[in-house]
């Protein structure tokens, strides 16, 4: 009797040091246990791809923190092994200390990078990868009130202080826990798809979601973006939902055959006119369930929708469940 092969592990490391954000290192450890949890019953066993966890500092120390938590490092950084992803928690306070007392993990992170590694740096956390070198020349953010400094020891990063998330290559930059909630979502749906993703982001936070894609700065993406009119379409229908215009008399408002708009709008976004607005209008409704008391057939028509039937059918083909669903999930997360 043969035995079933085992696919290889998806190898995660957090890097360790002290003065680090727990935080930062508790809550992508919970969201992708979840998301794994979620995928061993759902996911075929030739699909699926158990999780290896490990926390890597400079020695095997205990990490000294202001929770008083034990946080005991699995590795170091010289018996390491390769990793798809590493996470580089936040620092609290002044991150300059941690970074020049942290050679090792700089080199670590430097090494890695160069076979294959992923990085996702938290906040200041971000000070010990623009350290490695990972960062010149590319866009990259952090926590607000160190933006400056950042921009004084690290010159030659591209510092994006006005995007909470920024991605260049397999660098994830981000300045907040929420924005890493929202990374971590999106390497939940490349690990295990779409389903998982949801799942984990329906039970964690699930009142502060906005889609990876719109909130990331993206190195490059602007430039490939140069249409100004496409642009400024896409910003009339943002702050345009609930117009009772259809995109054939929207192309015609900017002076447009609708054979040209839709070809020029593909090109700029990657995505059709259609699946553009109706994306902003599903997080449109997700906002006004979550934050009022407007019924749902209410919500239909402030986002452009003309009952409350075609709302429920776009929620649960994009969703996967209903609007009222979504809210009481929602209103359990804010209020309960």
């Amino acid at each position: 009797m043969h035995k079933k092969s085992v696919n290889p592990a998806l190898n995660i490391a957090i890097a360790v040091y002290p003065h680090l954000l727990i935080t930062s290192l508790t809550l992508p450890i919970e969201m992708l246990r979840a998301g794994e949890a979620y995928a061993k019953g759902h996911l075929s066993h030739t699909d699926f791809r158990p999780l290896s966890i490990n926390l890597i500092a400079k020695n095997n120390e205990p990490i000294q923190n202001r929770t008083g938590l034990a946080i005991v490092p699995d590795c170091t950084t010289h018996n390491a092994p390769y990793n798809d992803l590493i996470i580089v928690p936040g620092i609290w306070r002044n991150p300059r200390p941690v970074v020049r007392t942290n050679k090792e993990v700089v080199e670590w992170l430097q090494e890695s990078f160069e076979t294959g590694s992923h990085i996702i740096g938290v906040g200041t956390g971000n000070c010990l990868v623009a350290e490695a070198g990972l960062l010149d020349g590319h866009p990259a953010t952090t926590h607000w009130h160190y933006a400056k400094q950042f921009s004084n020891d690290y010159p030659l990063v591209r510092l994006k202080p006005d995007f909470f998330i920024t991605q260049s290559e397999r660098m994830y930059t981000v300045a907040s826990l929420n924005a890493l909630a929202d990374v971590i979502v999106h390497i939940i749906s490349q690990y295990y798809g779409k389903a998982a993703a949801q799942h984990v982001e329906r039970n964690f936070s699930h009142e502060v979601r906005k889609p990876y894609e719109d909130q990331r700065y993206l190195e490059g993406a602007v430039d490939r973006h140069p249409d100004e009119l496409i642009a400024q379409i896409q910003f009339w229908l943002k702050t345009n939902l609930a117009s009772e215009l259809n995109l054939q008399e929207v192309a015609a408002q900017f002076s447009l055959s609708y054979r040209t708009f839709t070809r020029r709008f593909k090109l700029a976004t990657n995505q059709s006119p259609i699946e553009y607005w109706q994306q902003l209008r599903v997080e449109g409704a997700k906002e006004l369930l979550a934050s009022s008391n407007l019924t749902i057939q209410e919500v239909a028509l402030e986002v452009g929708y003309n009952d409350q039937g075609h709302l429920t059918r776009v929620f649960k083909k994009v969703l996967s469940q209903t609007p009222s669903e979504y809210r009481k999930v929602v209103r359990r997360k804010l209020f309960g």
